[in-house]
């Protein structure tokens, strides 16, 4: 349990005194009437009701008989955690939180359990913009309460068994990195971005500007997994006259390892004909920057076309003239 979680504590004998609904304090605590915080976020919710038990046996408001109390979790809330390592975004973020209407708790008090699916490993590292291709995903370490746990999450990719851990506030995730690229983990998958954020260029004779070029929304975000020359498609880079055949697509990106900055240059036909050579067609990354550039021949019509527009109303001014 963790903090903001609902729960329902029952007492045998009490009606409205000590038996109702309570709400996790931020340090995890449980503020009954008459008693002393108990803290009891981090534990299940056996352990929660024995220890709640055994705080109101010392108070002497129960006796030392059967199971005079009862504590049943009502709702999950979302909690915050840390997120380290091979990821996108590494940092703290929030996990779990859902909307009012859709909090099992909300209608009268009286349901118990609660699954919350957004409170787990998997959402955790997508919400960190999800694993780099580079991470060591049957390393990674989750830490409560100055305990590890070492996770094996490569079950994401190839089938296997595996289980998504529930999460609690102020767990800590570490994802270590393995210092080289891995293409396995350059697709959607639950612990993957579903999607990517490239940022696009197409300012080509062929289109004077993005709106022209059709670069909207749905162009410049790409499913993960995307390489150099499907962004070039989406960027209308490719295809057209033979005239624009030598147009070529510049592709900013950064290291996720290194952070250095890495600015790749392809000639779009040779790119289109090179399309399975992996080094030739890189994977597009989150925040990759992709530009269009228009052939030697276009530039050459281009300055031709500047050369006579400036010529032409002097030749008809000068005409006038005389």
């Amino acid at each position: 349990m963790s903090p903001g979680d609902r729960v329902r504590v029952t007492v045998a004998g009490d009606v409205d005194v000590l038996t109702g609904i309570y709400v996790l304090t931020e340090n995890g605590s449980i503020q009954l009437p008459q008693i002393p915080p108990i803290a009891i976020a981090g534990n299940n919710v056996l352990a929660a009701e024995r220890a709640i038990r055994s705080h109101l046996l010392s108070a002497g408001f129960v006796r030392d008989i059967g199971s005079n109390v009862d504590v049943r979790l009502i709702e999950n809330s979302g909690v915050a955690i840390s997120i380290s390592g091979a990821v996108f975004q590494p940092g703290s973020v929030r996990v779990g939180d859902r909307r009012t209407e859709d909090r099992v708790g909300q209608k009268e008090g009286l349901t118990s359990g609660d699954t919350n699916p957004g409170r787990t490993v998997s959402t955790a590292l997508q919400v960190a913009g999800g694993v780099r291709p580079d991470a060591a995903v049957d390393t990674v370490y989750l830490i409560r309460g100055g305990k590890w746990t070492q996770l094996n999450l490569t079950g994401n990719f190839d089938g296997s068994d595996h289980s998504n851990r529930p999460v609690v506030a102020l767990d800590r995730l570490i994802v270590p990195s393995k210092k080289c690229f891995d293409p396995l983990l350059v697709r959607p998958s639950a612990i993957t971005a579903p999607g990517i954020r490239v940022f696009m260029s197409n300012l080509a004779r062929s289109a004077n500007n993005n709106a022209g070029a059709a670069i909207g929304e749905k162009t410049t975000s790409l499913p993960y997994g995307t390489r150099l020359l499907q962004g070039a498609i989406a960027l209308n880079c490719v295809g057209g006259s033979a005239m624009n055949a030598g147009r070529k697509v510049i592709l900013i990106s950064r290291n996720p390892i290194n952070g250095q900055s890495i600015v790749t240059e392809r000639k779009v036909e040779r790119l289109v004909r090179s399309a399975d050579r992996d080094a030739f067609n890189p994977y597009l990354m989150p925040n990759d920057s992709l530009a269009c550039y228009d052939s030697a021949f276009m530039n050459f019509r281009d300055a031709l076309s500047l050369v006579t527009d400036t010529a032409t109303p002097a030749l008809i001014f000068g005409n006038i003239g005389k």
